[in-house]
């Protein structure tokens, strides 16, 4: 829209135009200023807002400007001189009416209520705030926000007519209409003096008034809603529809109870909306007996223990003060037993004939009486012991969740009950309606790392039919250190560790197997391990005789738990060790008894004097040189005769036999560099008296005898004169002591002969000795 302004004569002081204009958000609008001569223009601009400047002529600038927003108030446009001179004008940027969805209804049948909705929200500035009109006559509509409401009183009739309302500000013009029959509008008023005129422990009658009287003359249906401060809320509809209805009947209460209570009502013929609510008002009802138990039990041999759930506030009606529990056999029921208990105890355990099958009912009893009877059957068998696998079940936030198949048997739902499998089995139990066949438990005795049995009953007329057990743990958590008390036993090479079976109260957590650790002294580790969660022992086989330690752990979801451990050093096995005692005994029996024999022939050579003195000739230089024939002289100083000593021959021939074993010279082997030396190292016998038959011999004379010839089991050797062919004898007799063998002795050929040479020619090299006896030949071959 454009406006032209008369011409007008350059003012003395800046001017802007328009001035106070009430502008359409959304619009361009331009304005102008006009600079005094004598001063220079420098800017227009307007805070909130975008524009865009245009000179007109020296002393005249036009700003347009895109109005985009509403203004909160009034908005200035300031036009600026080049000596800092301001002047501006004001405008406001607004919305024509906006307003919508008109409806009208009654609610004394008297007057009209319209309601509407105002769009944007309501302006501040009152030159630009929206008018109303309700057909023709203004609204004093007050503050509004959402919803804008007039109320004007009117006469009615029973027929539709047009309502109008009229809208305007300064940038526009609207009408709203509704056309409606207000008689089928009404919005009824809160009812008055709201009572309950009869309370019964179940049901309650009310009462109330209404402050319209026209409403009497109204078809109506009425609502009360009734809480029981406990969060418990429930709105119940009136059963009755009645012209002017002021009274209402509620039942399925809670007797011994408080309730709020309050009501509303609407047109039943043409319902419009409910009316306004009336004010709270609070009810007791009266007491009554008590509700029926929730009874459940547990067998275990002849002991039956009876449980009933403590009866919450809503169905104990009142102070409960005692127990009554009574018994019989369903054979006899008229031969019955029963006992109170108090209202302290919600238990009894009763000692049954497990042959026999029982009814066993409980009731409570309060001021009002007691309770309906709760009876249950409690079978022959024993529930416990039925053959129903148990299967493994875990835990999640903090319950168990279970289903199970149905089963037709369940004439009245289930049962599910849980209890500790160790300890104390406080059991607690829930029912379950025939139609489900799952169920979440929840439990506030609930604790981690403690694992519970679960069991699922069906609920027949008779006794309850086990149908599933479950164990598991709600959460599992880890086992402790020094679980295990360990023993072990060695069996050869293999060690077998056992344990204890672990109390269930440690198990904080499923063992899924057990896993056996065994270190030796070399730091090298092995293992054997089981799946088996029952197992007790497990052994290590293969086992060297050293010293293990032995650790066994546990297995389960938190890993590897309940750490104990033992040292072991193994024996040698049983069998070697007897072996090697045995075997060390009898080496010991024969050193002694070798020992002993020597020691006593010694002893009795001594003790009869027998041992003669022996001479001590020495045997020199065995060449090896099996050709070579060495001669054995004898020393002329200790013979007035020269005699002939056999040559040692047939070094393996047959033993001969012996005669005269009265000459037992002794000899000593030895081998030296130099050869191989025999000595003559004591004498066994006293001094002989030598035959003079083939050889002479003089006191002190040694003298052979012709043919005699002494055994040697080792050696068979013949010993000849240098002119003598005659052969002579030479062996060690067997079975004479000996004492030792010489020192890396080697036998040497038969043909070898030797020379018995004087003690001096005997070298000083160091000799190693050894005890022989030996015969002598007693004559030779002369």
């Amino acid at each position: 829209m454009q406006k032209t302004l008369p011409g007008m004569q350059s003012p003395a002081e800046i001017s802007v135009f328009p001035k106070d204009k009430i502008l359409e958000v959304g619009s361009r609008a331009t304005f102008c200023c006009i600079v005094p001569e004598g001063k220079g223009f420098r800017r227009m601009y307007v805070n909130g807002y975008k524009g865009m400047e245009k000179k007109i002529s020296e002393h005249v600038h036009a700003l347009t400007v895109h109005l985009e927003q509403q203004s909160e108030n009034w908005s200035d446009v300031i036009c600026e001189t080049t000596k800092g001179d301001i002047s501006g004008a004001s405008f406001h940027a607004g919305y024509p009416p906006g307003d919508s969805d008109l409806q009208c209804e009654t609610r004394d049948l008297e007057s009209v209520d319209c309601f509407w909705n105002i769009g944007r929200k309501m302006e501040e500035l009152a030159i630009v705030r929206r008018k109303y009109q309700l057909h023709g006559s203004p609204c004093d509509i007050g503050p509004m926000h959402q919803l804008g409401k007039c109320s004007q009183k009117v006469e009615l009739d029973a027929a539709e007519r047009n309502w109008t309302l009229t809208v305007t500000n300064p940038l526009g013009k609207l009408e709203l209409q509704d056309r409606v029959d207000l008689t089928k509008r009404v919005h009824m008023v809160a009812p008055d003096k709201v009572t309950a005129s009869t309370v019964n422990p179940r049901n309650i009658s009310l009462k109330w008034s209404w402050t319209v009287q026209k409403y009497s003359n109204l078809n109506l249906t009425c609502q009360v809603h009734v809480s029981d401060g406990n969060s418990n809320t429930k709105v119940y509809q009136t059963e009755s529809i009645g012209v002017g209805l002021t009274a209402a009947v509620i039942k399925d209460l809670i007797p011994h109870w408080d309730y709020d209570v309050r009501v509303r009502c609407g047109t039943a013929q043409h319902f419009w909306k409910w009316g306004d609510w009336s004010k709270s008002v609070k009810i007791r009802t009266k007491g009554d007996v008590p509700d029926a138990l929730d009874v459940w039990m547990k067998v275990k041999e002849d002991q039956t223990v009876i449980s009933w759930k403590v009866p919450l506030t809503n169905q104990s009606h009142g102070e409960i003060f005692d127990y009554k529990v009574s018994w019989a056999k369903t054979k006899d029921k008229n031969q019955s037993n029963q006992t109170n208990v108090s209202r302290s105890n919600h238990s009894l355990t009763l000692t049954l004939d497990p042959s026999e099958e029982y009814m066993v009912t409980v009731t409570a009893r309060n001021i009002n009486g007691s309770s309906s009877p709760s009876t249950i059957i409690i079978p022959r068998c024993n529930l416990d012991t039925s053959e129903v696998k148990t299967s493994w079940i875990s835990g999640s936030n903090g319950s168990f969740f279970l289903s199970w198949p149905n089963s037709p048997n369940a004439s009245c739902g289930y049962i599910v009950d849980w209890c500790p499998i160790f300890g104390n089995c406080t059991f607690e139990w829930m029912k379950v309606p025939p139609n489900r066949t799952h169920t979440t438990i929840f439990s506030k005795n609930f604790e981690d790392g403690r694992r519970y049995l679960l069991s699922i009953y069906a609920c027949t007329e008779g006794a309850a039919v086990l149908l599933q057990r479950r164990e598991g743990y709600i959460r599992e958590t880890k086992i402790g250190g020094e679980l295990f008390k360990l023993k072990y036993k060695q069996e050869d090479s293999a060690v077998e560790v056992s344990w204890e079976p672990i109390p269930l109260e440690k198990q904080t957590a499923s063992i899924h197997g057990y896993i056996v650790y065994y270190q030796d002294k070399s730091g090298n580790v092995f293992n054997v391990s089981t799946d088996d969660p029952e197992a007790t022992s497990l052994t290590a086989k293969n086992l060297n005789i050293s010293t293990y330690t032995f650790t066994v752990t546990a297995s389960t979801a938190f890993g590897l738990c309940g750490n104990s451990s033992i040292n072991v050093t193994l024996n040698p096995p049983a069998d070697q060790l007897i072996m090697l005692i045995l075997i060390s005994l009898g080496a010991v029996f024969l050193i002694l008894s070798v020992s002993t024999i020597i020691c006593y022939r010694h002893w009795a050579c001594i003790k009869h004097k027998v041992c003669p003195p022996i001479p001590k000739p020495v045997l020199t230089e065995w060449l090896t040189d099996e050709h070579t024939v060495r001669h054995l002289h004898f020393d002329q100083r200790h013979y007035r005769e020269v005699w002939d000593v056999p040559e040692l021959h047939d070094y393996f021939s047959a033993p001969q036999p012996v005669v005269g074993q009265d000459y037992m010279p002794s000899f000593s082997f030895s081998q030296t560099p130099k050869g191989y030396y025999n000595k003559l190292l004591k004498k066994l016998q006293p001094p002989l008296t030598l035959p003079t038959t083939g050889l002479t011999s003089q006191p002190g004379v040694l003298s052979f005898p012709g043919n005699d010839v002494f055994p040697n089991p080792s050696y068979n050797l013949t010993v000849q004169g240098e002119d003598q062919q005659s052969q002579s004898h030479l062996q060690i007799q067997q079975g004479i002591c000996i004492i030792d063998s010489f020192h890396e002795y080697q036998p040497q050929s038969p043909e070898e002969t030797f020379t018995a040479t004087h003690p001096e020619d005997v070298p000083d090299s160091p000799l190693s000795y050894s005890f022989t006896y030996i015969l002598l030949p007693q004559k030779t071959s002369k």
